[in-house]
């Protein structure tokens, strides 16, 4: 089938991508809300248990694109089914791990399978509607990943705090096959295959064939915001258990009821991305930013005691949560057609080295430096991404604009 837009909204089909979206982040994150129980089970510390988010995040960097190029020809429907399976079974290898290193290689499997998901995902979206709704259609999909912190983190949490952390992936691979199913039944095969060479009518009338991408510089300057942006994010973030404990003295028994306060103003995040997103870009992306480095330092300063530390940490989740809607949807604005997969996969390879880079100098902040220093170098790496949002926004737009013209 080929893609075809008409004035519908195919709001059943997004949400339903949403849902596999929403398993395959949770999948990911699924550690940080435990890190201290399986930490004491395997009797490792709670940093290696954090680089567990590293070397899944590094295993989507390095696969990635080129899993990408390898699987060009191939159904987008029929990877996205397969790479539900394959996120399934790697929850359930991680469930009956014997050791760290099985774990470890359990997450390297999960890791294969989400980096070309997110690079079919995302492109994907953009086949299933006009131009002028795709804000609103990857803001609707992008709340699967939302709700992976809103329900999926605290619910993982909940169940390994009560059974066990092993239990907590078996419920998230059972979830996995529940949507995989969805998929199947729900999602059209649609045609996404581009032609190598496009031929455009210039303004003199003239027939050109469009060779090279130029759209790359302004995909490329999108990365690196997401690079280091979402890098000072998960620098704390993967460290959001025993930081509210150790530090914000939250008992461990609310960690989930605060982890679900916390996606739910990530949510609030989205949802104003969505609504503000296609009218005013620009300034919805600017003003995030600004508000998520203020935020942070809050959250350093007065996140003390369970009410303060939701209060205020529901001001960063939201100031975070319309930021990774905004950045896709100015990838995929900015990439021309026949780029939008390798589009996807660049965005993914940014976000998920930003994940996998987080947590490592998260790690290393937290044993040189302590868990109280951890939110203030987060807002420090934060700032300088919106430091260079500003100073690269010109040559985007112009990348963008040259691109635009051919």
């Amino acid at each position: 089938m080929s893609a075809s837009h008409d004035d519908r909204f195919p709001l059943f089909r997004l949400l339903v991508l949403a849902g596999a979206i929403f398993v395959s982040v949770s999948s990911e994150f699924l550690p940080t809300g435990l890190l201290p129980d399986i930490a004491a089970d395997l009797d490792v510390s709670e940093s290696r248990v954090g680089l567990l988010i590293t070397v899944f995040a590094f295993t989507v960097v390095v696969s990635a694109a080129p899993l990408t190029v390898l699987t060009r020809r191939f159904s987008r429907k029929r990877l996205l089914v397969l790479l539900l399976g394959v996120f399934a079974l790697s929850n359930v290898l991680a469930a009956i791990a014997p050791n760290y290193e099985t774990l470890a290689a359990s997450r390297v499997l999960g890791g294969l399978a989400h980096g070309l998901f997110w690079a079919v995902a995302g492109p994907y979206v953009s086949l299933l509607v006009r131009p002028t709704q795709l804000a609103r259609a990857v803001s609707v999909t992008t709340a699967g990943g939302a709700l992976a912190f809103i329900l999926g983190v605290p619910f993982t949490a909940a169940i390994g705090h009560a059974v066990g952390w092993r239990w907590a992936f078996v419920a998230m691979a059972a979830l996995v096959v529940i949507f995989a199913i969805l998929t199947v039944v729900s999602l059209p095969a649609l045609d996404h295959r581009v032609p190598k060479r496009k031929v455009v009518t210039t303004d003199t009338g003239s027939i050109i064939a469009v060779k090279r991408d130029r759209s790359i510089i302004a995909v490329g300057i999108v990365a690196v915001t997401v690079l280091l942006v979402a890098t000072g994010h998960n620098l704390f973030y993967t460290y959001i258990a025993p930081w509210v404990i150790q530090v914000a003295g939250v008992a461990d028994d609310n960690v989930s009821l605060l982890l679900l306060f916390f996606g739910l103003a990530g949510a609030l995040g989205l949802l104003a991305a969505g609504v503000f997103g296609d009218r005013h870009p620009r300034r919805t992306l600017n003003l995030m930013l600004v508000a998520l480095v203020v935020s942070i330092v809050l959250t350093g300063l007065f996140a003390r005691g369970l009410v303060p530390a939701i209060l205020v940490m529901m001001l960063w989740s939201a100031s975070f949560g319309g930021l990774p809607a905004l950045f896709q949807t100015r990838a995929l604005h900015a990439a021309a057609p026949r780029s939008r997969d390798l589009t996807g996969a660049i965005v993914t390879t940014a976000f998920n080295s930003a994940i996998g880079l987080g947590a490592l100098l998260g790690g290393i902040v937290l044993d040189e430096l302590g868990l109280a220093v951890v939110p203030y170098v987060a807002a420090a790496v934060v700032a300088g991404g919106a430091v260079w949002v500003l100073v690269t926004d010109r040559m985007r737009l112009a990348a963008h604009a040259t691109e635009a013209i051919h």
